[in-house]
């Protein structure tokens, strides 16, 4: 079917398409981008911060008790939207709620630039709550945008994933260069920068999307006013599902669910155990011909990402900045700024003789990968290659797992109990490549689906609840990867990850085997 049949909600400009989609969804696309900006380049440095030396600006914590800190800090963040849901379809609308919690989140990355106990407990606190009313409301206005184009669905959250890791590719890798060569807390100062940035531009071109997302009472002002002028659409209204039906959607979305626990255990290692790993057992510093060709190699990775965003950036230019001037030179001083911080750094490296690479450099390949792949999958997603809810978990998990299993190959060489070591670099890059092909199978997929099986009047509230499963994928996140320094004690460090190669593999293959029963229990819905 072509894009010109399907109906997009909201104003008549959000119906002029980009890249076959609405032009309002590459608006949510660098509201999220920026967001995801602020929480990954505060997540890339807070382990190296707490376990760092005092002499180096740390705090000197033990693995243990940092990674046990990130696991509740990431726990709740994925726990706060329940709540964030609630208030928005209840009281703020989607829209309000957005903005407000963008807000919440600039002062908590304010605190975090204090070098104080306190402002650190403060600012995590903040960002927990803004987080809330922010992540599920944003993709709550996209389920409204695409309410009568459900088939455009997956790509749309597949493009808005790429707008994610977009930000987090930048949050991690600027933070992170910040943090570890200038000052852990400039670090985190930077991500609130655009953090407010973000706001300011989603803030003042929320026009774009009509009346999707307002508050109860604004929508029904809104009908009004527009019955006063004469312009009421006339719109399809929402097809009542039988309640066994409806019963049996549920239970497949907590299935989903269940099975989106073991991705994350495994896949958020990357901000504690991966990290660990990188900084004490990996072999960072180049020499010669191979510290030229990482600096050429790191130039393309960060500017060829950094020139695509930007061309997506003028594109949404050219259809929205007559009507929304300042929203979009907000977001112009943003992409100035990183372009700015960039070339900065990329000249510092290219100054120096020898190059020892971030600890925290390796998080942005999964954003580098997902930038690349992120396309390609969209297309697969949408073409009559395109498989069943259940086939893309089970994909995503096989393929975390064996992310992990090249990380336990390359890991045999170091002796039991070791602090530290110096493997190659090649293997953090293979498992992450194999863990973002996995992501991109599991994670935008599971958003699109809780959309489709949920009633459009409990979206909010339901985006709430399947983030608190990946807050407790996050949890069990940290507290499995505090056990590193005991496991490699004990046994080794391929153990260690031979744990994480094996459960998301059989995860994996028992979600896959359970496919006819999902098809069933769906009733339709693909």
């Amino acid at each position: 079917m072509s894009t010109e049949n399907y109906r997009f909600e909201g104003s008549d400009m959000n119906r002029k398409l980009l890249m076959g989609h609405p032009s309002g969804l590459f608006v949510l696309f660098f509201t999220e981008m920026w967001e995801r900006f602020s929480y990954y380049g505060m997540r890339a440095i807070l382990v190296l911060f707490l376990t760092s030396a005092i002499m180096d600006g740390g705090w000197a914590w033990s693995r243990e008790d940092a990674l046990g800190l990130y696991g509740t800090y990431t726990m709740l963040v994925y726990f706060s939207p329940i709540l964030g849901g609630f208030l928005a379809d209840k009281l703020f609308g989607y829209r309000k709620a957005v903005a407000i919690g963008a807000l919440i989140m600039t002062l908590g990355h304010a605190a975090m630039a204090l070098d104080t106990p306190w402002s650190l407990y403060l600012g995590i606190g903040l960002l927990v709550a803004g987080n809330g009313l922010f992540k599920p409301n944003i993709t709550s206005i996209i389920n409204g945008v695409y309410k009568n184009a459900q088939d455009k669905k997956d790509g749309a959250f597949t493009i808005f994933y790429m707008g994610v890791n977009a930000g987090a590719f930048l949050g991690i890798l600027l933070c992170g260069y910040i943090g570890e060569s200038i000052g852990w807390h400039y670090g985190f100062g930077l991500a609130g920068i655009f953090m407010f940035l973000g706001m300011v531009q989603f803030w003042l071109a929320q026009g774009i999307f009509g009346r999707i997302g307002l508050s109860p009472k604004a929508t029904i002002d809104f009908d009004k006013d527009i019955e006063n002028i004469g312009e009421t659409e006339t719109t399809e209204e929402e097809v009542v599902v039988p309640a066994q039906v409806q019963r049996d959607r549920y239970i497949v979305v907590g299935i989903l669910a269940f099975f989106t626990i073991f991705f994350w255990a495994a896949f958020e290692q990357a901000g504690g155990s991966m990290t660990i790993f990188a900084s004490d057992y990996t072999n960072r510093v180049l020499e010669g011909g191979a510290a030229t060709s990482f600096r050429i190699a790191n130039t393309l990775l960060t500017v060829v990402p950094l020139l695509i965003i930007t061309y997506v950036l003028f594109q949404l230019f050219k259809i929205t900045f007559n009507k929304y001037k300042i929203s979009n030179l907000a977001l112009g001083l943003s992409f100035a700024i990183i372009w700015a911080i960039v070339i900065y750094m990329l000249k510092a490296q290219f100054a120096q003789e020898n190059t020892e690479i971030p600890a925290s450099w390796f998080g942005i390949l999964n954003s580098f990968y997902i930038i690349a792949f992120a396309p390609l999958v969209s297309k697969i997603w949408e073409s009559k290659f395109n498989p069943p809810a259940t086939v893309k978990f089970g994909i995503g998990l096989v393929l975390l797992g064996l992310g992990f299993g090249v990380l336990a190959y390359g890991s045999a060489s170091i002796p039991q109990g070791a602090q530290t070591a110096s493997v190659s670099i090649v293997w953090l890059i293979l498992a992450y490549l194999l863990h973002t092909l996995g992501e991109l199978s599991l994670s935008p997929v599971g958003l699109s689906y809780v959309s489709k099986l949920v009633p459009a009047a409990k979206i909010g509230m339901m985006f709430g609840l399947w983030y608190i499963a990946i807050g407790l994928g996050n949890k069990a996140a940290g507290t499995m990867g505090g056990l590193i320094d005991k496991i490699t004690a004990a046994y080794d460090m391929s153990t260690f990850f031979l744990i994480f190669t094996v459960v998301p593999i059989v995860a994996g293959l028992i979600v896959m085997g359970l496919t006819p029963i999902m098809k069933k229990l769906m009733h339709g819905v693909r």
